[in-house]
Formats: C-alpha cells, structure tokens, sequence
C-alpha cells in the first residue's frame, strides 16, 4: 500500500464533506448579521477576548502547524521544535509591542494604520502591495496542503482539494467577510486541538504497549516491517548509508525489476509509478528535497540536521524570523481591528498564548512516532502526511479508520481557517486601498457602503483566484518551510513599520518607504530564489533558506537613517496620534495639544 494512502477514503471522506458543510453552515450565521462595510472588515469591533483569541488560533493554527511541524520533526529532529515555540513567542512579543496601540489606531487594514500615522498614500501603496503578497504567499501552502490530504484521502488530484478549500471560503467570506470567518474560525480552533490531542492517546498507549521504543535509538531512519509504495511523482533519492531495496519501474532512466543496493551518499532518480520495498531493517533513502538528519543529529541541537549548512546562524534566522514576523502578518493583525478596545487585545492576546501553547504539545509528538514507525516517508518526500498516517500504522482496525478520519477532519479545519483569514485580510486591502480611485478620502459613506461590500466580494474572488493558479505549479519547499519564509518576509517588512511607527515619533514617509523596500525586496529574492532554484549550499544556502537574520536590520537601520536625513518630514500631527496610541481608554487627554 502507498504511505500517501493512508486514510480510509470512505470516512476520510466523509471527514471532509462533514467540515466543509459545517464550516458553511456555520458562516451562514454571518450572512444575517453582516450589513454594514464595519461588519464585513472588522465585525463592527465588537468581539469579546475569548471569542476573539478562539477565532485567532483557530486561522493561525495552519497547515504548517497540523502538518508541517511534525513532519519536519520526523525529519530534522529537535533543532525543528523552534517552529512551534516561535509560533507562540511571536505573540508574546505582539503583545509587549503593538496589540493596544495597534487597535486604539483605529485602522481598519496595516495600510490605514500606515496612512494615519504617516499621512503619505506612497506608504499605503507599497503596504498596501505587501500585505496582498504575504498573504498570497501564506495562501499557497494551505492550498497544497488540502492538495496533499485529499489525495492522501482517495487519492485524487492534488487540485481538488485545493479547489475544494478555495470554493467553500469564497462562500463563506462572500456571505458574511469578518461576522462569518469569526464564528467558523473560533469552532474551527477546538475541533483542531481535539482532532490533534485525542489520537495522541492511543498512539502513545500502542508505543507504550510495543515497549516504547526510542526514536533516536538507531541512529538512522530504519523500516521496522517491510513497507511497499507506488510513487506519485518523480523522486530524486540519496542513501544515507548502504542500502538494498527492490524497485520495479524505471531508474535513471533504465527499466529495473529486481534489488538495487546504494553505497553511502549515491543517488538515483525514480520516475512517477516506480514501486519500491523496503524490506524490515532497511535504511530508508531520503528523497532529494527533505532535509533528513541522520545518526545523532536528530536528537542533538544546532548539529547541522540534514546537512544544513551554519546551523547555528539559520536558527537564530528562524527564530528571529517567527518571534518578529507574528505581528507583520495581515491576517494577524486585522483580528486585533475587530476588538472593542485596547484593553481587550491584550486581554485577546494573553488567551492565545495559552490555546497556542496547548495545541503545540502535540505535532512533535506525531514526528517523533513518525520517526519510529514511518520513516519511509523520508523516501517519497511527503513527511508532512506523517500525522495521517500514524493512527493506521500503530491502531489497525476501525478505531484507526476513525482517528485518521478525525485528523483529516481537523486538517481540513486548518485549511479552510486559515485561508479564511487571509482572504479576508488580502481581500480587505484590495478593495480599500488597489481597487478605490481615492486613497487619501474618508471611509465610505453609509450611502457607498453597498458599493464598497460589492468592491469587498469582488476583491475576495481575485484574493483566493491567484494564489489558487499558483498553487497548482509544483513546488519542492515544505508547507512549514513556506510559512517560515512568509514570516521572514513579513518580519522585514510590517515589523519594522509597526514598531517605529507606535514608539518613535522621528518616524517620516520618507523612511517608511525606504525600509519596506529594503526589506520587501531583499527576503522577496530570497524567498524567490529558494522556492524556485533552491535549496543551495553553503553561506549562501544559508542566508537565502533563512533571510530574517540580515534583512530586518537592514530594513531597521534603513527606517531610522532615512527618518534622520528627512527629519524635517515628520508630520505635523504626529504628536496627537502617538497620545492617541499610548493612552488608555477612559483616559481624558488635551487632544488639541501635541
């Protein structure tokens, strides 16, 4: 049987259907109580702490977070336990630094809060740029990722689920915008942390029953029963010391039906249909594009996992990338527009630390199961279906059958949550700032307020159409790896902006704009350069595969140097705005002085 099928397709199925209908039911809510273009941007501001924080975790929790940690811990070992821990710091470090201030702003999108603070439709322009590609570029792994669960479902085209997920978030966010993504996000959250938490019960209660095996214990990935998979696509695969396996189909080129035995370090390319075996005892060749740790690295911090090159320099990268890069993600950022006041965004904030923190208990659990009893995921690639394909392999029978259902059901609810907010934030900004002929004019009138809910839809259909034709082109970068370079690109860009721009009033437009293209620029060729030609050796590899480490303080220093040299720029309202994001609610100030 192929590790990709893993799930039964009937419940799996069925899993599938069952979300997606309740996630529609569920947004039809907000189509009674969606009527003004408040309700639609930012639920009128008036969601409470709790429901609010449910809501964030539930679009934040994404297919990187259910998926993609625990296969890059079956992959990479510990140093890959940074991806949830800075999951989580990232709002820690939102919360010191701009969740009160950022909603007593007023905005309804970043590009407002720039223009407000700024007072330059330049600055809302390439923010306005920006925050549509992050979210693109945040949007393609979770359409690859429904891709990658359906089929691991029935098989299908990995283009259905991705339509799939596209269709049924179209329709909740043309039928409500924020009302509805609030009430489907914040169910979407718990029915995640139970679909995760719950499996994890049997797993290690039939690890514990197998004598409880170390993951780490043998060094190398090693099949403990003999597994035999079909490949559905064309995989380069590299012997990490020497093995001997069957292959029936096509190698380098030449027809093979019989062993072939790889000597340390030697390759080959088997084309789409080859079946391998792997006999019990075998060392499992990892496929080309997986950066598999080997022997000891897996359990030993900054030990270069998978040949990674400066391994000490590309997690403090990654860690800088994720702790500062929460607060630069737009569809972040937009839930804290929607609370009633600053108060309760820290209040918000403070509840998602916890429900983040809970949740990432679990993915590295999968991985290291993963890691014991498929590592034959290594071969194909697909170490991101690991948290599918454990509950088959360790709870044979029915009751498997039904947790992996009800982890196909929770992946689903990561996609669909996730991409919610991102269409709504991407969208928001298409239709306020690129699709309106004056930037610099008030919010609409009650009168145009049809007419900008009809600009919102139509701007919903572009947010989810062109993300969805890019993530139909093959990509060989994991969704977690996606994600972290979306981070580094929003953690160069909005980062800076937001932080200079609530705590230092010597802020100009000037060097706003200078900093954001900087930075914009800068982890945009990085992050091209990887997704298309990488990954790459070396000090090169390194710095373009984790950027953040260079590009932040470059975008930083480019802010304050240019701010300096047109200091005299500094808008003259400047003063009452930074009173305005600083003090309390309930608080009486002066606002006539600066």
């Amino acid at each position: 049987m192929s590790p990709e099928a893993v799930v039964n397709p009937t419940t799996g199925t069925v899993a599938v259907l069952l979300v997606s209908v309740a996630t529609i039911a569920i947004g039809s809510i907000g189509l009674r109580l969606s009527r003004t273009t408040s309700d639609f941007y930012v639920a009128s501001r008036a969601v409470s702490a709790p429901w609010n924080a449910s809501a964030i975790g539930g679009e934040y929790l994404s297919a990187a977070s259910f998926l993609g940690v625990a296969g890059l811990v079956l992959a990479g070992g510990v140093d890959m336990l940074w991806f949830p821990v800075g999951y989580t710091a990232g709002y820690l470090v939102l919360l010191v630094l701009v969740a009160a201030p950022l909603r007593r702003s007023g905005a309804y999108t970043l590009p407002d809060f720039a223009q407000s603070r700024l007072v330059s439709w330049e600055v809302r322009l390439v923010s306005s740029v920006l925050v549509v590609g992050i979210g693109w570029l945040y949007l393609l792994p979770q359409l690859q990722g429904a891709g990658l669960a359906l089929r691991t479902v029935t098989g299908l085209s990995p283009a259905v689920g991705a339509v799939l997920v596209a269709v049924v978030v179209v329709v909740n966010v043309l039928a409500g915008g924020m009302r509805s993504i609030t009430f489907v996000q914040a169910f979407q959250y718990w029915l995640k942390a139970t679909a995760i938490a719950l499996p994890v019960v049997f797993l290690l209660v039939a690890w514990s029953s197998d004598g409880g095996p170390d993951p780490s214990a043998h060094g190398l990935p090693t099949a403990r029963t003999a597994v035999t998979t079909e490949l559905t696509h064309p995989v380069t695969v590299r012997a990490p010391a020497p093995a001997t396996f069957d292959v029936r189909g096509v190698v380098d080129g030449a027809a093979v039906d019989g062993p072939i035995t790889l000597e340390k370090g030697e390759s080959v390319q088997l084309a789409e249909g080859t079946v391998v075996h792997l006999p019990a005892g075998t060392v499992v060749p990892h496929a080309a594009p997986v950066s598999a740790s080997v022997g000891e690295e897996w359990s030993a911090p900054l030990s270069g996992a998978g040949g990674r090159a400066h391994p000490l320099y590309a997690t403090y990268s990654l860690i800088l990338a994720l702790f500062f890069g929460t607060m630069g993600l737009p569809h972040v950022l937009v839930r804290f527009y929607t609370n009633p006041d600053g108060r309760a965004a820290r209040r918000t904030t403070a509840v998602v630390i916890g429900l983040l923190g809970i949740f990432y208990l679990f993915p590295p659990i999968y991985g290291a199961l993963g890691r014991i009893y498929a590592p034959d995921l290594l071969l194909t690639g697909r170490t991101d279906t690991v948290v599918l394909a454990l509950p088959s392999r360790l709870v044979p029978g029915p009751l498997g059958d039904l947790l992996s259902s009800l982890l196909v059901a929770g992946a689903f609810a990561a996609f669909l949550s996730t991409a919610s907010g991102l269409v709504v934030s991407v969208a928001g900004v298409l239709s306020q700032d690129l699709m309106r002929r004056h930037w610099l004019g008030p919010p609409p009138a009650r009168r145009d307020q049809g007419r900008s809910v009809h600009t919102f839809r139509i701007a919903t259909v572009v947010a989810v159409v062109v993300p969805l034709m890019l993530s139909l082109l093959t990509t060989r970068v994991g969704l977690a790896d996606t994600v972290g370079l979306a981070f580094a690109l929003a953690a160069s860009t909005f980062c800076p902006l937001l932080v200079l721009g609530i705590w230092w009033r010597g802020l100009t437009a000037a060097g706003a704009i200078a900093g954001l293209l900087a930075g914009g620029i800068s982890a945009s060729a990085a992050v091209t350069a990887t997704m298309l030609a990488g990954p790459f050796g070396g000090w090169t590899g390194a710095l373009l595969a984790q950027p953040a480490a260079w590009t932040v303080p470059l975008a930083v220093l480019t802010m304050v140097c240019v701010s300096l040299l047109t200091r005299a720029r500094v808008p003259a309202q400047t003063g009452r705005l930074m009173i305005r994001l600083h003090t309390p609610e309930g608080v009486e100030v002066d606002r006539g002085r600066t």
